[in-house]
């Protein structure tokens, strides 16, 4: 993906502490990421999301997807040490 695509992707994502309390939600809808992250994992396909949530669109999952992603990438990891 090119960064221009990355760039207008995450464009969607927004963060507003007046909307459930600053997480990061789909172009500024109380929509979290969080709550469509999870629902993709839990394998609910995308023409139910789209139909469930019509104000949805293909790329706010594209998005929330990717955010997640790149979130995970700047995890650090430690190695716990077993004595």
């Amino acid at each position: 993906m090119n960064l221009t695509r990355e760039t207008e992707l995450l464009g969607r994502i927004t963060s507003n502490p007046a909307i459930l309390g600053g997480k990061p939600v789909i172009r500024g809808l109380r929509f979290s990421v969080q709550q469509l992250v999870t629902a993709v994992a839990a394998g609910v396909p995308e023409t139910d999301l789209l139909a469930d949530f019509p104000f949805l669109e293909p790329d706010d999952i594209r998005a929330a997807l990717l955010y997640a992603a790149k979130r995970v990438a700047e995890e650090e990891v430690w190695p716990v040490l077993v004595a």
